[in-house]
């Protein structure tokens, strides 16, 4: 009887022991998957269709607004659960930490536990939604298989509602990417790097005529169910994503602002992508000698953007927030405010009579206080004073432009040293007494948050 007792003790601690061990396998998988998942910057979530679980079987819920994520290890909120099926890949793109050729520990995820992970950490109230992505294994299709798997049980199985966004492989089927599209709230392919000379050198597998191909099916089987879902007599259609988004690396190659700045608006007006992210490049372990020493400077991500917001909501070309003279954004000054000292014949702008495209180039004033401006003009003749209610940056605007009570002659619109005024102020150097210089992996540590 001792015996028969010491039997099913031993065999209970033998079965916590496998469960314990079971829970922390997972947990050094999602370690190691979510960490490598963190330099993918396209998340796009606004515009998703709205779902809700109440009153039938399901769980979650997709408001449409957009969900802010983060992968900090430190505690922070996170809100999509962002994360690699594995970090194991075929390809060998010197850019990527995940190549083929890098030294880094490997993990994989099975379909069944991501779909546990995602449940869990959504009921807990976590996360909002998941964002998939893969390195690549045996196959395109075989891993896009993978992805759409745990998409679909999400879906079909466990009736979850709540955000999806997965990254599709350029090279597989249109059958499995149109598959996707049914499960996901939003997909994406990166693009990488804006021409395919740079492909060929940091990403040879990879084929920039083969990755738009794939965006232009995406964006055919979008439009065509934002068109059969207007015919009210039509049978509704299996949905499908409601956008698609792309990333370009930043600085690990040659190509100019200029350079990227056009593929961005071919990307827009051809493919009718929601987003294009731009993801500065950054010095890897144990990186190929083919790759620059040192990341770009942080701000040039932010002008780009700034420059992408100029295309898609105020009207520029390209042409007009860079040349082929100046190929480069100017770091100094955002390119808004950048285009008007160049082009200062433009100015001043009368804001109480001027059209909304002409108050949409005064530097300083969004789409937001633009239409405002319009609409306030109908009944009274706007002064300084009525700006600054609005909250405008007065030292930006006041040499662009006329109010009733102001008119910037004075302030001297052809001066030479009006670019001078916008600058950002010097800064005091650190001064270090005695102490070593910094290690370029120290650098690296503090950027990362790691103390």
């Amino acid at each position: 009887m001792r015996k028969l007792f010491s039997d099913k003790t031993r065999d209970k601690r033998q079965k916590q022991n496998t469960v314990h061990l079971n829970k922390m396998e997972l947990t050094k998988k999602l370690e190691i998957l979510a960490d490598a998942a963190k330099y993918d910057a396209s998340c796009a979530s606004s515009g998703a269709a709205k779902k809700d679980s109440r009153g039938s079987k399901g769980v979650g819920s997709t408001g449409g607004a957009g969900i802010c994520h983060s992968y900090t290890p430190d505690g922070r909120c996170v809100s999509l659960l962002k994360v690699l099926m594995t970090n194991a890949c075929l390809y060998d793109c010197h850019y990527c930490i995940n190549r083929r050729s890098s030294n880094v520990q490997r993990a994989r995820f099975t379909p069944e536990e991501v779909v546990k992970i995602t449940l869990d950490f959504y009921k807990r109230n976590y996360i909002e939604g998941l964002f998939l992505s893969s390195g690549i294994i045996r196959s395109a299709d075989y891993t896009m298989e993978l992805v759409i798997d745990v998409a679909r049980r999400l879906r079909e199985e466990h009736h979850f509602r709540g955000y999806i966004h997965l990254k599709t492989i350029p090279e597989a089927s249109p059958a499995l990417i149109q598959l996707a599209g049914r499960y996901a709230d939003r997909i994406s392919i990166n693009i990488e790097l804006p021409t395919q000379e740079s492909l060929a050198t940091l990403a040879p597998e990879k084929n920039l005529q083969r990755t738009q191909e794939a965006m232009g099916h995406i964006r055919d089987k979008i439009e065509e169910s934002h068109t059969e879902k207007r015919k009210s007599d039509a049978p509704k259609p299996a949905p499908f994503a409601t956008g698609q988004s792309t990333q370009m690396i930043i600085g690990a190659d040659d190509s100019t602002d200029l350079v990227i700045l056009k593929k961005a608006d071919t990307l827009y007006n051809g493919f009718k992508l929601r987003r294009v992210y731009y993801s500065g490049f950054s010095p890897i372990p144990e990186p190929s000698i083919v790759l620059p020493l040192k990341s770009p400077p942080l701000v040039r991500e932010h002008r780009l953007y700034q420059a992408d917001w100029l295309l898609r909501y105020y009207h520029f070309s390209v042409e007009e927030i860079t040349t082929a003279a100046e190929p480069n954004l100017d770091l100094d000054l955002d390119p808004k405010l950048s285009w008007a000292l160049r082009n200062r014949a433009s100015f001043p702008i009368d804001i109480n009579v001027a059209p909304r495209e002409l108050l949409l180039r005064i530097p300083g004033i969004g789409v937001r206080n633009v239409e405002r401006i319009i609409a306030a003009r109908r009944y009274t003749q706007l002064r300084l004073a009525d700006l600054l209610i609005l909250r405008l940056q007065m030292k930006k605007i006041m040499p662009f432009i006329i109010t009733t009570d102001h008119h910037p002659l004075r302030l001297g619109l052809d001066d030479d040293n009006l670019r001078a005024r916008f600058l950002p102020p010097p800064k005091q150097l650190e001064l270090n007494f005695g102490n070593p210089a910094p290690e370029p992996s120290d650098i690296l540590s503090a950027r990362s948050g790691e103390i």
